[in-house]
């Protein structure tokens, strides 16, 4: 199922803006089904990406956006407007992608225990093929010639497989800060943490996600590894993503 596929049946964002932010959140909490839809049309892609790069499946993703927005439903009535209704949307998404993995998990155990000789593969091992186009959106793409393009591509794979390897929860706090552009502060208000924990958490995914690359850049045999070391430099620090 595609991005464009999900039950809640939107195939676009809003073509222009119905509402702000303040009125789109009291129309919310009265019921409106309008602003419900309105609300689905602004961040159904968002979420689906978000939701996407966390479990390295497209059909779970939508499967989760759907439980998403119905969680987002059933609860728009109790929503106080102490945060925005983009963190407010992060952290429910966040805590539902949570649910699926720690579900995912063990339903595989129990798999595996029934069928000890089958071997599934994790999740996140179609990941790199699957999301490869999620993170060409935070790589520039000026035309360059068929060897450029090809490097670009072995770059952006080695960034995926790189953030694949970063455990939770600093793969989501590298999602939060360097892909989706929150704050500290609003990070903190999705992962429900202190602002200290999350620059913390950001500091080691950082590194992780540098040695990671390193790793992955030396396993695909470069020649020049100071190369290798000052791309993971950029990566740690938030310049390539």
């Amino acid at each position: 199922m595609g991005t464009h596929e999900t039950a809640v049946g939107f195939s676009g964002t809003a073509d222009r803006a119905l509402w702000g932010e303040r009125q789109l959140a009291e129309e919310l909490r009265a019921g409106s089904v309008d602003a419900f839809n309105y609300l689905i049309s602004l961040y159904h892609r968002p979420l689906y990406r978000f939701v996407s790069r966390i479990l390295g499946d497209q059909d779970a993703a939508a499967d989760v956006l759907q439980e998403i927005f119905l969680k987002v439903f059933r609860s728009a009535a109790h929503f106080e407007g102490k945060s925005s209704l983009k963190t407010w949307l992060y952290q429910i998404a966040l805590h539902e992608t949570s649910n699926h993995r720690r579900w995912w998990r063990r339903h595989k155990r129990q798999e595996v225990s029934i069928e000890a000789n089958v071997e599934t593969p994790p999740p996140a091992a179609a990941g790199a093929d699957r999301q490869g186009a999620c993170w060409a959106e935070r790589l520039a793409d000026g035309g360059e010639s068929p060897l450029g393009l090809t490097l670009r591509h072995e770059l952006r794979d080695r960034l995926q497989r790189a953030l694949d390897a970063v455990p939770e929860p600093f793969h989501a706090a590298l999602l939060l800060r360097e892909v989706e552009g929150f704050s500290y502060d609003e990070i903190a208000e999705i992962t429900q943490a202190r602002a200290g924990t999350v620059k913390s958490r950001l500091l080691r995914g950082r590194e992780m996600l540098r040695v990671a690359y390193e790793a992955a850049t030396a396993g695909a045999g470069e020649a020049a590894p100071a190369g290798a070391h000052a791309q993971g430099a950029a990566v740690a620090e938030g310049r390539v993503l």
